[in-house]
This record gives structure tokens, sequence and C-alpha cells, in this order.
């Protein structure tokens, strides 16, 4: 028997490598004579990363601006000609505590350095993982930290951070690196959020940031504001599905380069090889730290779970914890499921220990399988 494990990364407690370790662990307990390949997948999110070192990248590092101006060591991949970056190494709320002035001020500039980064190591393809960010300024602090000018209204350059937009009178694009016309940026989103409105980047994750409902008003004025400033100096319009990602980070790319949206999970899946890992293999094993509502647009382990059902391969889930019943993901080739806070005594149990009760869980979920 075959076994392929594809998890995505259990957040706070494990990344998506160590999940598969885990798991691994568990499918020698009820098919001790099962080969077992691990490729941990993501979503396009946090652990991009993980996918593109899995396929045989080279970790880089660089030291960047944090989102509210403090240098930070920010981490990227290149494999081949193809570079990999993570908004949230660079841009990331894990840098900030969230409250109102943080989610005011920051920024997308250090992202923009990550792009520049790779654009030095000579890159001609970008792949960018959004999402984890600190800054709601729609990507108007990357394309700074790549030259391009935004002015106020006196004059003087516009401060950073996405309550400045508003103050922004012009864009002067000129200093543009023109290495950005020679290369494909590919940016990976799995929201469908308009940029600016009442489901826009400011209202709907503005409050994860820290800003509270006046603050979300003032970003959101923000993000319509620069919308019309885009629009101005490139006549491209950016209210658009999926540009309210990652605080509008995609909105200034798609404006002012050949930048793309793409479905996250498929970019990962390029970039692993998931289709070719999923040849001879009779079940796929999948997991997330949190499977809830969101998991079935366009999350990792109903993704997988798809593409492994499209090729007539059943699928098990071993998740943290779990708001979706079995009946709730059969419709993705899942023929069982099971969740570590449920052979934990606790919750905070299962926290501590994850590695070993996420590996009790995917005995639970293969055992259930076996049975059935």
């Amino acid at each position: 028997m075959r076994i392929l494990i594809a998890p995505d990364k259990f957040k706070g407690t494990l990344t998506a490598r160590q999940a598969g370790e885990a798991m691994a662990a568990g499918v020698r307990e009820v098919f001790p004579d099962a080969v077992a390949d691990i490729v941990p997948v993501a979503d396009g999110g946090e652990g991009t990363l993980e996918g593109a070192l899995a396929a045989g990248g080279e970790e880089r590092t660089v030291a960047v601006q944090g989102p509210l101006g403090e240098e930070v060591e920010a981490r990227w991949v290149l494999t081949g000609k193809t570079a990999v970056i993570e908004t949230a190494e660079a841009s990331g709320l894990r840098y900030v505590e969230p409250r109102v002035q943080a989610a005011l001020g920051a920024h997308s500039y250090g992202s923009g350095q990550l792009i520049k980064a790779a654009l030095d190591a000579g890159a001609e393809e970008i792949i960018c993982g959004i999402g984890g960010s600190a800054m709601t300024d729609g990507g108007s602090g990357a394309l700074r930290a790549l030259g391009m000018r935004v002015m106020n209204t006196d004059g003087a350059r516009a401060r950073l951070g996405g309550s400045a937009l508003s103050t922004a009178l012009r864009i002067d694009d000129t200093g543009l690196d023109s290495r950005l016309k020679d290369v494909h940026i590919r940016i990976a989103a799995d929201v469908t959020n308009p940029l600016y409105g009442p489901d826009g980047a400011a209202h709907v994750f503005g409050a994860q940031k820290g800003a509270d409902a006046a603050a979300r008003s003032m970003l959101d004025d923000g993000l319509r504001h620069w919308a019309e400033l885009l629009h101005q100096a490139t006549g491209v319009d950016v209210q658009i599905p999926g540009a309210g990602a990652a605080g509008g980070f995609p909105a200034s790319f798609l404006a002012c380069t050949s930048a793309t949206l793409e479905s996250g999970f498929d970019l990962v899946a390029e970039l692993v090889q998931f289709d070719k890992a999923l040849e001879g293999v009779d079940l796929l094993v999948s997991g997330e730290g949190s499977m809830d509502e969101q998991s079935r647009f366009g999350k990792a382990p109903l993704s997988a779970a798809d593409r492994a059902q499209a090729r007539g391969i059943d699928s098990v889930l071993a998740v943290g914890r779990s708001t979706l019943s079995l009946e709730d993901v059969a419709g993705h080739g899942v023929k069982a499921m099971a969740a570590a806070v449920d052979c934990a005594p606790s919750v905070d149990e299962a926290i501590a220990r994850a590695a070993h009760y996420l590996q009790q869980a995917t005995a639970v979920a293969l055992d259930s399988y076996d049975k059935g």
C-alpha cells in the first residue's frame, strides 16, 4: 500500500513537515507495511516557503523593513529561476501587537524589498504567498521599495502605511524598477474580497490587525483613494475579486506590473509537483490545524483531496480541530476524519503535545477507514 501524506501547517504548533512526520508515525501504527511519502502543501499563504524548500529550493535571508519600520530578517526561497516569497516574512502580523496605531501605520515596504532581492538574484518568476499580514496599504509600500514615489498634498513624499493613503495626491512610477517588466509575478490568493468597500480588505480583515471601527473606515477610505490614483496612473481598475487579500497587497502589482492572481493551492501544488506525487498512490492523508467553513474555499487539505478524488484515490483527514463533520467533507472524497483535540484530555494538552495527538488522530482516522 502506498500512502501520500500531504498536510498543511498546524498554525502555532507544527510546520507542515513536522505534521507530516507525526502523521507518518500514525500511518505506521495502522499500516506498518505501507510506503508513506511526505509532501508538505499550503494554500499560498504562510507555509508556501516550506513547500518550495521541500521541492529542492535554496533558502536565503535578507534584512528588510518590518511592518512598522523595524529591521527584520526575512527568508525567501530560490529554485532555479523562480523565487518564492511570503509577505508574512517581511510584513507579517507576528511582528506587531494588534492595536489601532499599528493597524493604521503598518506597511508592505519590506515585502517589496524581498521582491527586489529576488530580482537581484536573477529571478524570472516570483511567486508571492500572501497572508498573515499586518498591513492594509494596498501594496503601496512594496512598490515604493521598488522605486515608486507617492507624493502628498504639500508636495512631499507621503508617509508609509494605510492611514496615509488618503492624503496621497499623485503617483510617480518613472523610477519603478525596470526589471519588473520582464518578470512574471504570480500572487497566490485564496480569498475573493475586493480592495475596498464592506467586503474589502479593511472592513473584513482590519479587526484582526487591531483596527477598530473608526480605523477600519479610515483604512477603507485610503484604499478607495489609492485605487483611484492607480487608475489615473495606469488605467487599470483594481477593484476586483481577490485584490483585497493581504491588506490589498495585490492591487498595486495588478496595476503597475503584469502580475496575475492565482489559486494559492494550485501554485503550491505546481511547486511541489503534487500531481506527480499522486501517481501510484492508494490513499491520501492530509490535514490542517483548524478545519472550518473557510476550509471549503481553496484551503489545502480539501483542495488536495479534490485532486486525489479526480484520480479515484480516497482521502483521510487528521486535523487539530474541526467544526465540519465527515458528512460536510465527504463530497471531496474524504472517507474518514479525526481531530487531535478529540484524542487529548484537553485543548491545552492537544496544543502542548501537538505531534503526539496528531499521530493519534491519524491512527484513529486510518483505523476507521480500514474498518469502513
